[in-house]
């Protein structure tokens, strides 16, 4: 295995981890929102430098439905706490 793509599945589980704590502790919906899209984030710079390093392509669609499926999960909790905002007041 090359020892560059361990050193990067490292720095990346280590920030997964750390995601994962502020997904599950929160505080706020908001706050898990957030983390939610960073650790989507971690897993497309995961598989990209693994495609980089591997000189391949066949992640790429996993990579596009990943992009969409978190550009569309924050479009629907901002929405979510807005409508909520909204009924507060």
């Amino acid at each position: 295995m090359n020892p560059l793509l361990v050193v990067i599945y490292l720095v990346f589980a280590v920030a997964a981890l750390l995601t994962l704590w502020r997904v599950i502790k929160g505080p706020s919906i908001l706050d898990r929102a957030v983390a939610s899209d960073v650790l989507l984030t971690e897993v497309m710079c995961v598989l990209g430098a693994e495609m980089a390093i591997n000189h391949h392509t066949r992640t790429l669609p996993v990579l596009l439905v990943i992009a969409a499926v978190g550009v569309f999960g924050s479009i629907s909790i901002a929405r979510f706490v807005a409508r909520k905002d909204a009924n507060q007041r």
